[in-house]
């Protein structure tokens, strides 16, 4: 990736009006796990993500970058989902699900072992990644994404269709990010690896429903441990649930561990652990921790 405000490692820095186009491949195993939610969902898939990061050289060390991607996501258990998504059954349902005869009861049973831990195969869906990035200097950066998700068939709670998020925010260094603990960095140099991040998420699944925001406000600290870049952030998360949920307005808490090693000059190995806690409980919705886990390579020509 193209050097980030907060630190990690970078790209090749651009000279003020120097352009690059570098096709990109990332292949990712990932796993959710919402203990919070009922009936404790599992999404486990392995993505492989072809595109290109497309970079403009500003003055001032800045940048502007455009990043597109798209490939498959081969999933287990459930789809990935947008944060807080609840599965709600109304009357109606219950009262369908009360009349269906052997084969349905059969299908229900297969359906609970969709979120155990051994979720079963399920099937190939398609996920996209489009990205504008503008860096004026090296302590700011302000990012908007979109991240469509097609389900390419009707399983469960999975309906056929498109998925969507849009994500904007802003990223704030109050240093160069230079901090590296292997070649003597000490306490002194810490506020160079200190950030604060804002980051607004809203999301709508494959039938239009809108499922709600949140928005992360967030502090943060990257360094360096020779190749090793480790990024550790955290803070609250104000979430508003869509209407179709019946759910308050809420603060949930939360936090992110995330490494990157250079394996070599163009493939970067990655890992990353979300936790959010959430202490308020609704219908479908519970107290607890969801953790979104994964692991993967990007190889950057």
């Amino acid at each position: 990736m193209p050097a980030l405000a907060h630190g990690g490692p970078g790209g090749e820095e651009l000279k003020p009006g120097e352009y690059k186009a570098s096709p990109v491949i990332t292949i990712e195993g990932h796993g959710g796990l919402e203990n919070n939610i009922q009936g404790q969902p599992r999404h486990y898939a392995i993505d492989g993500l072809f595109g290109t990061v497309l970079e403009w050289g500003l003055s001032n060390e800045g940048s502007f970058a455009i990043e597109a991607a798209i490939g498959p996501a081969l999933v287990w258990g459930e789809a990935e989902h947008f944060y807080g998504q609840v599965h709600v059954h109304g009357p109606e349902e219950v009262h369908e699900e009360d009349e269906h005869d052997d084969e349905g009861h059969a299908e229900e049973g297969h359906s609970e072992e969709g979120v155990t831990s051994a979720s079963p195969w399920r099937r190939t869906d398609i996920k996209g990644y489009l990205s504008a990035r503008y860096q004026p200097n090296q302590n700011l950066s302000i990012q908007a994404t979109w991240k469509p998700y097609y389900i390419t068939r009707t399983q469960d709670d999975d309906q056929l269709g498109l998925r969507n998020e849009l994500q904007a925010g802003a990223i704030y260094a109050f240093g160069d990010g230079d901090v590296n603990f292997a070649l003597g960095d000490g306490l002194e140099n810490v506020v160079d690896g200190l950030f604060v991040s804002a980051s607004n998420h809203s999301g709508w699944d494959s039938d239009g429903t809108y499922l709600g925001n949140y928005t992360d406000t967030w502090a943060g600290f990257g360094f360096n441990y020779d190749q090793l870049n480790v990024t550790l952030s955290g803070g609250p998360r104000f979430y508003t649930p869509g209407r179709y949920a019946n759910l308050p307005q809420r603060t949930d808490w939360g936090g992110e561990i995330e490494f990157e090693y250079p394996i070599s000059e163009n493939v970067v190995a990655f890992a990353h652990w979300e936790a959010v806690y959430s202490s308020q409980a609704g219908e479908g919705w519970g107290v607890g921790f969801q953790h979104h886990v994964g692991t993967g390579v990007t190889l950057r020509f």
